[in-house]
């Protein structure tokens, strides 16, 4: 492909950084799973994701190497033991692609609302497509073979109404209203991917050598089956069904599939992901005690993220995003080479 005149911008490159990183993370992941898994359905699926995970990777080295950026490292087959022994049943590796996809398509519509050369948005487009297509087969299946636990259904109301009365935003005191549908598929989809946050957890600190990787990672487990509990608890109180726990789907391997990096970067994404969906139904619910529980779940998160990142430190396991130039440093420089010409 011919290089362009028109250069990326700092949204452009950042997509395409945190792209590399996800799909080179995903390929490990998958690759492992495919020697593992025995349902046919499945199966067919993860390679239909690796094989498109592969072509992306192909598709943004090219993007980097036109505009003269280094290849992030990302994850290679060092991080990956593809014969170490099954992990997870199949049905945990049908939900962890639903999750893993759902993921990738929010990257993908982020990534076309902030470029602006047009290869690069016709890029994330077909990214966007292509994905579709895979996440369309996917709920299919777990429908087919029961593992998808449908949302809460409401009853159809007589006819469409105001809000009349402040009391529609209570929550601390006196009766609280029933939930609203939007408030209803916030908590699901966040109990769900809480499930999995949990049993990948439980996996992972099961198999990890580090103890304090170990302990980091069981501060996880009881922080996502806190707020597990905490959703299931508003739920419960609404009378309405939650989805069910994915750690059953957990072997009693202890042998790592992963690298201890491999497993912090796939924890501290994940975590990171929740913090944005929490603010995202954050930014739209209406009963004052459900945006305070958001604020409190969302800060604890925070928290975590942040020692995440710095065990990641500890370890040499954070790989540097692409930055602006430090123009202090430059300028530093520049005085002092001139100081010495004099």
């Amino acid at each position: 492909m011919e290089p362009t005149a028109i250069r990326l911008t700092a949204p452009e490159i950042s997509s395409l950084w945190t792209q590399y990183m996800f799909e080179t993370m995903e390929i490990c992941f998958i690759r492992y799973a495919l020697e593992h898994l025995d349902d046919q359905d499945i199966i067919e699926i993860y390679k239909q994701s690796l094989e498109l995970s592969e072509r992306h990777v192909l598709r943004v080295k090219e993007f980097f190497l036109q505009e003269n950026f280094p290849i992030p490292h990302g994850f290679t087959e060092k991080d990956v033991n593809i014969q170490a022994p099954r992990l997870f049943q199949d049905p945990f590796y049908l939900y962890y692609m639903y999750i893993m996809i759902l993921q990738g398509l929010t990257g993908y519509a982020l990534s076309v609302g902030t470029s602006l050369r047009a290869d690069l948005r016709q890029y994330f487009i077909n990214c966007n497509t292509e994905t579709i297509l895979i996440f369309e087969k996917t709920i299919d299946i777990m429908l087919t073979k029961g593992i998808y636990s449908r949302p809460p259904i409401i009853t159809p109301a007589v006819a469409t109404d105001f809000v009349k009365h402040q009391s529609f935003l209570t929550g601390w005191f006196g009766e609280r209203r029933p939930l609203t549908a939007l408030e209803i598929g916030d908590i699901t989809f966040n109990m769900n991917r809480m499930h999995l946050h949990a049993a990948l957890k439980v996996g992972f600190r099961q198999v990890t050598a580090s103890n304090k990787v170990r302990k980091y990672i069981n501060r996880g487990a009881d922080i996502a089956n806190k707020h597990i509990a905490a959703f299931g608890k508003i739920f419960r109180e609404e009378r309405l069904n939650f989805p069910i726990s994915l750690q059953s789907y957990v072997t009693s391997s202890t042998t790592a599939p992963f690298s201890d990096k491999w497993m912090m970067y796939q924890i501290q994404l994940s975590t990171q992901a929740a913090i944005a969906y929490y603010g995202a139904a954050l930014s739209v619910i209406a009963r004052y005690d459900l945006g305070e529980k958001y604020v409190a779940l969302t800060g604890e998160l925070l928290r975590y993220a942040e020692d995440g990142a710095n065990l990641m430190i500890e370890n040499g396991w954070l790989e540097e995003p692409p930055k602006a130039s430090d123009r202090r440093a430059l300028a530093k420089g520049e005085k002092e080479g001139m100081d010495g010409r004099d």
